[in-house]
């Protein structure tokens, strides 16, 4: 396999864990697959870690990920759902 066939698929294989991700904090439901409202609220996550105060929400998120890696939350908040 060449080089750039494998630099493509490592770069697909990264963009489609992103993607889940989108998916597994449930924002595609929440937002109706609206893509701009997507998008809107990615460059605000973008803005608020570029302000004075991205430290402090850098870490915030991180612990909150970092739970609900652990406890599995989206999948409880989705079973609830139904």
């Amino acid at each position: 396999m060449r080089a750039w066939e494998v630099d493509r698929r490592k770069r697909t294989r990264h963009l489609i864990e992103l993607g889940g991700l989108v998916i597994k904090a449930g924002i595609v439901d929440l937002t109706a697959d609206d893509r701009a409202v997507i998008y809107g609220a990615l460059l605000w996550i973008a803005a608020k870690l570029q302000s004075h105060e991205g430290e402090h929400a850098r870490e915030l998120w991180a612990a909150k990920g970092q739970q609900a890696f652990a406890t599995g939350w989206h999948e409880d908040q989705k079973s609830q759902r139904m």
